[in-house]
């Protein structure tokens, strides 16, 4: 069983659909009051992973311990203690925000003489005081996620499973997300958030790296950006950053390159090749300053462990 300050607790858990490994053998744990990243590319089993947690479906081999339960023989017992936000989470448009409310309260089985204190608290949190009467079809995208953020807390869980909660949203839609999310975690709820933005791994305390349904890597964010890297990032200076970005593109020694701020970064297979860039590029009639060897960021270890680029966000509306 999983000890007192521990919510989560995986034994080589592991999911299989068909000849697909969707999820391979993974062993985390979460403590009480964390904040749990999982990253990974599309496709690299983080919904699966939750879904397993929540009891919604059974692992092929291995176990999870969930609040002390086990989600494959206990799915009912789990679902009463955890709140999960899928990426499609169950709104109803038709109905009003507090419809929405008091549609999942029923679910949750909540007495009626706790809603109307539980729904004041939680509408001023996430900002939504004084919109009780409007429909949920008609909220903008950020308040949308936010009124499906508060539904998942009617029930007080004591782990929250959160799918890619922020796809979308404003940059102050997301602030206020997270924000809620802190404020549980700080209330003694774990919480486990896949994400794709890397602003928001580095709010996570614990960070798990998937790839194709293995662990890649985990740890805290420092102790990710201290793992070897495979390779070398140098910064080039220069007066043209987007004409030299495209010519350094090109160049077989550079694996990526990108642009941050006014200067261009280049990922090589080797630091001794930046020299022989650097020197080539001036051939061509490009001004560019010596290389300076610069740390890997989280974005540049994501790409190394899983081989895919971090999502930018974009915004849709508030």
């Amino acid at each position: 069983m999983t000890g007192d300050g521990l919510a989560v607790r995986t034994d080589h858990l592991t999911r299989r659909f068909g000849p697909i490994l969707a999820v391979d053998h993974l062993d985390f744990q979460v403590e009480r009051g964390e904040v749990f990243g999982i990253l990974g590319p599309n496709g690299s089993g983080k919904s699966t992973t939750m879904r397993m947690l929540c009891g919604l479906v059974e692992p092929t081999e291995g176990r999870a311990e969930v609040l002390g339960l086990d989600p494959a023989t206990q799915p009912q017992q789990v679902k009463e203690r955890v709140g999960y936000l899928a990426q499609q989470f169950g709104l109803y448009h038709d109905l009003t925000v507090q419809e929405n409310l008091e549609f999942y309260a029923e679910i949750y089985g909540l007495p009626s003489t706790e809603w109307r204190d539980k729904f004041s608290k939680l509408l001023a949190d996430a900002g939504l005081t004084g919109r009780e009467r409007h429909l949920s079809g008609t909220l903008s995208g950020g308040l949308r996620q936010r009124l499906a953020f508060i539904c998942t807390l009617l029930h007080r869980p004591q782990l929250l499973l959160l799918d890619e909660p922020t796809v979308g949203l404003d940059p102050t839609s997301r602030r206020l997300m997270w924000d809620l999310i802190y404020q549980q975690a700080g209330a003694g709820t774990a919480v486990i958030v896949s994400t794709h933005y890397m602003d928001e791994a580095e709010r996570c305390q614990t960070l798990m790296f998937l790839q194709s349904g293995r662990m890649a890597a985990l740890g805290s964010p420092a102790e990710i950006k201290a793992l070897p890297f495979p390779g070398a990032i140098a910064r080039l200076t220069t007066p043209t950053p987007g004409r030299l970005l495209l010519e350094v593109e090109t160049y077989p020694e550079v694996r990526e390159a990108g642009l941050y701020g006014g200067d261009v970064h280049i990922w090589l297979h080797d630091a001794a090749q930046a020299a022989a860039v650097v020197a080539h590029l001036r051939q061509r009639g490009f001004e560019a300053g010596d290389p300076v060897p610069v740390p890997p960021t989280l974005e540049d270890l994501f790409v190394g462990l899983t081989g895919e680029r971090a999502r930018r966000p974009e915004p849709a509306d508030a």
